[in-house]
């Protein structure tokens, strides 16, 4: 669909004018397309699939109630993207960034058992994968480029920014839309978002790692990709620290939000792993999956013999070459089912 057309139509036409005149089911036929990607919109701006819940429901009210005021001299499309915007920038007002544990500290230098979460930070979290809520009508460079734009290193970054700067970024380089135009939506001067997509442009560069996974991906192939990911979860159920340890890179870091810990190199992650998940956890087993366009495993754990595997976390995985870069473990039962995967497994 182009950016600059009133979605086009004679039923879209009057639906349009149905919905002005107060007609809830036209509505929701006008925006039920393009639920998704103001969903994704949120996302990046917030940094939570939940605060995005409530910001694009949010928006969507102020939307359906100044909607008679809508005069089509932009696009329907441009027009919600101004509501949810600002929406999203009334969030942040409120709530604040998110975070990773990589943000809040430095790497631990020793194991931590403590397991006890730090609630007094706004974690980031996972988000489904954009292929899945998108369906092929993008095609595949669309989709690539959606998943490019909810990528976990992506999302972190877009938090160290002020709102303005993040959202001029986004309606820049994700959603095309110009600099006059979003001057228009946040009600500032060109001038100023010239000025704010240069300070987010010089923060973005410094702390997304290049390439992007989409490209990593790519380049990795899908049969790689698979054994690779297959090998890391063996791995981890069998309790094999020597295979694991030939999966990492040299410098990769692994976090699980909400603990506040992490570590770095693949020392200390994998004493981690012998410590903890292999020692101290009970036995594993995994299903893999996507998020945040990334690969993903969810962890299932069992401590009772004679029980089922229970949701515990869910990894997502950056790779660089083929070789693990990242793993962050979204601990949490919620994540399983916002990815919609089970929330537990039967034993074998």
């Amino acid at each position: 669909m182009s950016r600059h057309s009133l979605e086009a139509g004679p039923e879209a036409a009057a639906d349009l004018a149905r919905a002005q005149a107060g007609d809830g089911s036209a509505f929701t036929r006008l925006v039920g397309p393009l639920r998704p990607e103001l969903h994704a919109h949120c996302y990046r701006m917030l940094g939570s699939a939940h605060d995005a819940d409530d910001a694009l429901q949010d928006a969507l009210l102020r939307a359906w109630r100044g909607l008679a005021g809508f005069e089509g001299r932009s696009s329907l499309r441009s027009w919600l993207y101004t509501v949810t915007t600002r929406a999203c920038l009334d969030a942040l007002t409120a709530r604040g960034r998110r975070a990773l544990p990589i943000d809040v500290g430095p790497a631990s230098d020793q194991v931590v058992v403590d397991d006890r979460p730090a609630t007094e930070v706004a974690w980031l979290g996972p988000y489904p994968d954009i292929a899945d809520s998108r369906g092929d009508a993008t095609g595949p460079t669309g989709r690539y480029e959606q998943r490019e734009a909810v990528e976990l290193a992506f999302v972190a970054a877009l938090q160290h920014l002020p709102g303005n700067q993040r959202a001029a970024l986004l309606l820049v380089e994700v959603l095309g839309f110009t600099p006059a135009e979003i001057a228009t939506m946040l009600r500032t001067s060109t001038a100023s978002v010239t000025s704010a997509l240069q300070r987010a442009r010089r923060v973005i560069a410094e702390k997304v790692p290049a390439p992007s996974q989409q490209r990593s991906l790519r380049m990795l192939g899908d049969a790689r990709l698979r054994e690779v990911v297959t090998a890391f979860t063996t791995a981890l159920e069998q309790g094999d620290v020597a295979g694991l340890a030939g999966l990492l890179a040299d410098d990769v870091t692994w976090s699980m939000p909400p603990l506040p810990h992490w570590y770095e190199g693949v020392a200390a992650v994998v004493e981690f792993v012998r410590e903890v998940p292999m020692s101290r956890c009970g036995s594993w087993r995994h299903l893999p999956t996507w998020a945040n366009g990334q690969p993903a495993v969810g962890c299932y754990r069992r401590t009772d013999p004679g029980g089922d595997y229970q949701a515990w976390s869910v990894n997502v995985l950056r790779f660089r070459g083929d070789r693990i870069a990242e793993v962050v473990s979204f601990i949490g039962a919620e994540h399983f089912t916002l990815l919609g995967l089970p929330t537990s497994r039967p034993a074998d």
